[in-house]
């Protein structure tokens, strides 16, 4: 693939107009090693070479070949939006993000890696851009090339776009807008208090680490081995004695929807991991539904919307 800019800024050099367009040091470097070509008005450059005002810098990107320890998988996919640039898939509950030692198939991963393998796309390799936990269930990002994964990596202006949307069921609890003024006041902005009180809608702000002890749970903590994280809610329905939350990510710590309420005394339903039990539903009530991001190569807002899945809705019928 190949991408041109035009360089703005005289006497800059070719790698800094690069970065300037998201352009990383890896990509830099796949490019000049892995035989990609830098051209600059179609003449073969290096990267610190000194530019005009409106020279036009070309980057040939190599394709990516194969990634032999990942297994294709001849798994059917739900796609929900595809360009060149970029794959939006359902995953379904029960199915892990990304491969691991233990667990080598069965795998979003193997699934996305079969289905760019049959499309005899000239990329070959997996780009997750976000991911879900296991047993949540809605909309996994995929990027189908480095440039555009490097493009919506943390810290990138296009990352800062991307907005993700999620659907939780709790038990039903006393909305703050039925308590007294004096009420009201004995509720403090993030903490739950006695008589299972939660606001309408807010934002929780409390930091996330991991749980002494385990490799896998994360608890809210308040010291150095925390990360600050931010979640908005609101409910959105409340029916058969649960309440369906519709909850933003401001931050993408592990865990973090699930231990965000599982602090406030308000475990997901099915989450057995924080506090929860499999009662009414044999995995944690949570599924990502709305993904935005701005998209880098056309500067168009993508929009995608998810139904709830059939075990959620089923609780609240």
């Amino acid at each position: 693939m190949q991408f041109s800019f035009t360089n703005e800024i005289d006497h800059s050099m070719v790698k800094g107009l690069l970065r300037r367009h998201g352009v990383s040091k890896r990509l830099l470097s796949n490019i000049k090693f892995d035989g990609g070509k830098i051209l600059v008005n179609q003449v073969e450059q290096n990267a610190i070479y000194r530019l005009k005002i409106g020279d036009i810098v070309t980057i040939i990107v190599p394709d990516e070949p194969d990634n032999e320890f990942l297994t294709p998988e001849d798994t059917p996919l739900d796609i929900l939006f595809e360009d060149e640039h970029y794959l939006v898939v359902n995953k379904p509950a029960g199915v892990p993000s990304i491969t691991g030692a233990v667990h080598p198939n069965g795998a979003m991963s193997n699934a996305v890696k079969g289905y760019i393998s049959r499309q005899g796309y000239a990329n070959q390799a997996v780009h997750i851009i976000t991911r879900l936990d296991r047993d949540t269930s809605g909309i996994m990002f995929f990027s189908k090339h480095r440039y555009a994964h490097a493009l919506m990596n943390m810290g990138s202006k296009y990352r800062s776009t991307l907005q993700k949307h999620y659907f939780a069921i709790v038990n039903a609890v006393t909305p703050l807008s039925v308590l007294t003024e004096e009420e009201q006041a004995m509720v403090s902005e993030n903490l739950r208090q006695s008589g299972q009180v939660l606001p309408d809608e807010g934002e929780i702000n409390l930091p996330i680490g991991r749980l002494d002890g385990s490799i896998i749970q994360r608890q809210v903590r308040f010291d150095e081995g925390s990360k600050s994280a931010s979640t908005s809610f609101k409910i959105v329905q409340k029916r058969n004695g649960f309440d369906l939350l519709d909850i933003i990510l401001h931050t993408g710590r592990t865990h973090q929807i699930r231990v965000h309420f599982s602090h406030l005394g308000l475990s997901l339903i099915g989450d057995d991991l924080y506090g929860g039990n499999h009662e009414h539903l044999p995995r944690q009530a949570l599924h990502c539904h709305h993904l935005q991001f701005v998209h880098p190569f056309t500067e168009e807002l993508i929009e995608i919307e998810l139904d709830m899945p059939d075990d959620m809705k089923n609780l609240l019928k």
